[in-house]
């Protein structure tokens, strides 16, 4: 269930916000001490993010606000120069009809339009910031995922982005690895890293038949269960087959809205290709080293396009994550070690427990395991590739 708000605004006059200039360390109203008081202005900021789209779950929402983080910062080519893209600047908000209509972008423009309100709410905050602070916010309401850091301070974007900046789960894995290396000369390590977001992830437009496709068991649990089911010996598809982006899954049964794992080529590829095996499956029950790592990677990505020494460090105002389940990686009910296709041979795989059952493991279409959700959309400008708002 959608709930449909219209806001549209005068975008052009965003592109000239301002960003309050450093102050000294303070007190925010919440109790918060941050060095800055530029800080306190995300304080109301993330209250109004969980009440008016978030509502504190790690559902659909959540899910999109955190891609759009990822989308809108990696579109940057230090070989293609500035005009390419300005990288973590907000300019999926800034010109809405311009970089969600690109294919590779087919779905954000949910994100961009539940964004985009919150612009005139708070107009002290550019957009870059919003959009690296609600993906923040929103990745911290998905337990054990960690604390990420965020800086303050992004000017508006001038100008969007150019076309084919964005990774895309058919590209192969030296043009994924080399698409990373010119946004931001991130390692396969700091790939595999960032790719920490598919255990709370679902598509909805990779196969089109189905509505979130998880890309685990535990779409709503930050954890390592990606590392391990990537790893497990696809069997089918959860919806149709043969399509792009798309490799058979350990798990695809379906039952109503209750939609089998999805598995994309590059999570398969990147899990089995020689310069990244070792490091995916490194992760595997590795809970608190696999969310620190990735958020060290998402600390560098937040700050694409921009000197982070040039912006304030207000960490301390990003909302504490909810806790890890303590719930060590198993495997899903009817698989086992059997089942695994391991690429790398220098680490040894450790031992986990199996899940009871007896028939496939059902992945629950919404976190508090029902199959009607309650998620927020609001209208606005943004229209998904080829006008389709499905």
């Amino acid at each position: 269930m959608a709930f449909k708000l219209w806001s549209m605004l005068p975008l052009v006059a965003l592109a000239t916000v301002a960003v309050a200039a450093p102050s000294r360390q303070t007190v925010c109203s919440d109790g918060t001490v941050v060095p800055d008081s530029v800080c306190c202005e995300f304080v109301p900021l993330a209250q109004a993010l969980q009440k008016e789209v978030l509502m504190g779950d790690c559902g659909e929402d959540a899910h999109e606000l955190l891609r759009l983080t990822f989308h809108d910062a990696i579109a940057i080519s230090r070989s293609k120069g500035p005009s390419a893209g300005g990288g973590a600047d907000g300019s999926m908000l800034i010109f809405p009809t311009v970089e969600p209509a690109f294919f590779a972008n087919l779905g954000i423009a949910d994100s961009v339009n539940n964004l985009i309100p919150f612009l005139s709410q708070f107009p002290k905050i550019s957009a870059g910031d919003l959009v690296q602070f609600a993906g923040a916010v929103a990745v911290g309401n998905c337990p054990g995922a960690p604390q990420l850091e965020f800086r303050a301070g992004r000017p508006n974007a001038t100008a969007p982005a150019i076309e084919g900046l964005i990774p895309e789960p058919q590209n192969n894995i030296t043009e994924i690895l080399e698409r990373f290396d010119d946004a931001g000369g991130f390692s396969p390590f700091e790939v595999v890293s960032l790719l920490a977001s598919h255990t709370v992830a679902r598509a909805d437009h990779v196969d089109p038949t189905l509505d979130a496709a998880p890309f685990d068991s535990t779409p709503f649990t930050f954890d390592t269960q990606i590392f391990l089911e990537v790893l497990l010996k696809g069997v089918g598809f959860p919806g149709t087959g043969n399509n792009t982006g798309e490799v058979s899954s350990p798990l695809p049964v379906s039952s109503g809205t209750d939609v089998g794992e999805l598995r994309l080529q590059s999570d398969f590829g990147l899990a089995h290709d020689e310069r990244t095996a070792c490091f995916w499956q490194g992760f595997v029950n590795e809970q608190e080293f696999m969310a620190q790592s990735f958020k060290a990677a998402m600390a560098k990505l937040a700050v694409l396009g921009h000197n982070a020494d040039d912006l304030v460090d207000c960490s301390a105002v990003v909302p504490k994550p909810k806790p890890a389940t303590g719930k060590p990686a198993s495997f899903p009910a009817t698989k086992g070690p059997k089942d695994l296709e391991l690429s790398c041979t220098s680490k040894k795989f450790p031992t986990l427990t199996t899940d009871h059952g007896a028939q496939e493991t059902l992945i629950p279409h919404c976190s508090n395991g029902s199959m009607n959700c309650t998620t927020v959309q609001f209208d606005g400008p943004a229209t998904n590739f080829d006008g389709d708002d499905s």
